[in-house]
């Protein structure tokens, strides 16, 4: 009997520790949430192709919110893009390095019976596969479920008994991922002072990829997964908040220089203020009707089409990807009026696709500034030292053509970090609006308890550090390893 006491003794610790741990870590009391973001190029030498792989596999990603996006054109080599962060995913935790996307609505997470999963990634990150039986708190979500019968728009034929909800997204160069959805605790910082965190979580259905193909498996710039900010139901930002932990508000903040970094915050930002413009209801992604553009004080003509349709010009407010995409009617008219008057300046194709030429004086004296306008009076200027980058001994053009190809016949602006980094970006779906002021990223921002009504500091370089991670899994192991050896000691 003694024996049976000790050892349900022991078990009733275990799972009281994991039950403390985990009503600890659920802040019901939610304040606000923040991701600390690294640029994926930064400090590093990027290459065109590089970046050119970047944009083009990140938009055929877009083809599972059923808008095709096929793309044209180059990258820049000094773009800082593809914003990372680290969070922590089941009980007890493993840290994951997670793209953070607002032009994709689902996360999804490399798993543990991936095959063709690259196991280093970008500069040599060691990646880590996740694995749902590893954690006491990770299940798979079936195809009966709530979340499953959404995301498919309906009843899933042949679903029956406990089958998973499957998932698959095939692209246009043929790769292609395919996996299961599951549904796990993950963890970030919760904001509970100036410049103070503590750790929160919240349970979340996201994919575990199980197979991937082409570029998805042979990238050596990979990360672990995608953290989804999109709009959909299926995202992120909008489990959190039907799980009532939050509201539908986020914003970013991309730091512009080689260092990268950032933040990423979830919550009500309140200073600085923000003029904003409504986003279009009808669409899958952030996009918001543009009014006009303005190359130093001439604007181009938009309205028209590269069919010579007269239409409404749309664009996609996208931190996913790294450049701008203009369509070939717009893009040719702004890199006329850029060069415009320079009658001894050269245009040089390079590679047969980078729009090039030589200049030898400061770019942001010779060349004019790029002012995008839309509803509401909200406005978003880009700088020449921001759209023009040095390649060998040209100045290259980081606006990028579409060309005449299907995207052309939607004439969709995609505005990515190119015009996005020393921004802060505010998303309030609870309005349905978006808006942006230009602002350093390395300083602060306040968001605000929407329980106390007190309005707290965060900073670029000010949130808790990711070792709470490893030192609330440490905790779990080591309370495995007590359990362990005093079973060996009772036997």
């Amino acid at each position: 009997m003694a024996v049976i006491a000790v050892s349900s003794f022991v078990s009733l610790l275990f799972v009281a520790s994991i039950s403390i741990s985990l009503v600890a870590s659920e802040n019901r009391n939610f304040r606000g949430a923040v991701f600390s973001v690294n640029s994926k190029f930064s400090k590093k030498d990027r290459s065109l192709s590089v970046l050119k792989a970047h944009d083009s596999l990140r938009h055929l990603q877009m083809l599972a919110s059923g808008v095709d996006l096929p793309l044209g054109g180059t990258s820049r080599p000094d773009a800082v893009g593809l914003y990372y962060t680290k969070i922590g995913i089941g009980t007890p935790p493993n840290e994951y390095y997670v793209q953070v996307d607002t032009g994709s609505d689902i996360m999804w997470i490399n798993c543990i019976q991936c095959q063709g999963c690259p196991e280093k990634g970008y500069n040599g990150l060691d990646l880590t596969l996740y694995n749902p039986n590893d954690s006491f708190t990770g299940r798979p979500v079936t195809c009966h479920e709530e979340f499953c019968v959404d995301i498919n728009g309906g009843k899933v034929g042949g679903c029956k008994g406990n089958v998973s909800c499957l998932y698959t997204e095939t692209y246009e160069d043929g790769s292609d991922s395919i996996g299961y959805f599951v549904k796990d605790v993950v963890q970030y910082d919760s904001v509970s002072g100036d410049f103070e965190t503590k750790l929160a979580n919240g349970s979340i259905v996201f994919g575990c990829g199980a197979t991937q193909s082409g570029n998805l498996g042979s990238s050596s710039e990979a990360l672990d997964g995608i953290l989804g900010f999109g709009k959909a139901n299926a995202s992120v930002i909008s489990q959190l908040a039907s799980s009532g932990k939050l509201k539908k508000m986020f914003a970013h903040c991309l730091n512009g220089d080689n260092n990268g970094g950032g933040i990423f915050a979830i919550g009500n930002v309140v200073q600085p203020k923000v003029n904003s413009t409504h986003l279009i209801q009808d669409q899958p992604h952030y996009t918001v009707n543009v009014m006009g553009i303005e190359v130093g004080k001439e604007f181009l003509n938009i309205s028209m089409d590269s069919y010579g349709r007269v239409e409404k010009r749309k664009a996609i407010i996208d931190s996913g990807t790294t450049l701008a995409y203009l369509p070939e009617v717009i893009y040719k008219q702004l890199v006329n009026k850029i060069v415009g008057g320079k009658f001894d300046m050269r245009l040089s194709i390079l590679h047969d696709q980078y729009t090039c030429f030589k200049f030898p004086g400061s770019v942001d004296d010779g060349f004019p500034e790029v002012t995008f306008y839309f509803e509401n009076s909200l406005s978003l200027k880009v700088y020449p030292h921001d759209y023009l980058f040095n390649y060998e001994d040209f100045l290259c053009f980081g606006w990028q053509n579409h060309g005449m190809d299907s995207i052309s016949s939607r004439d969709i602006i995609i505005l990515g970090d190119l015009v996005l980094s020393n921004k802060l970006v505010l998303y309030d779906l609870e309005n349905q609006k978006i808006g942006w002021i230009e602002y350093n990223c390395s300083t602060n921002i306040t968001l605000k308890d929407e329980i106390t009504g007190l309005v707290h500091l965060v900073g670029s370089h000010n949130i808790s550090c990711s070792c709470n991670f490893n030192v609330h899994r440490a905790m779990v192991l080591l309370i495995l390893l007590l359990i362990a050896l005093l079973n060996l000691m009772i036997q």
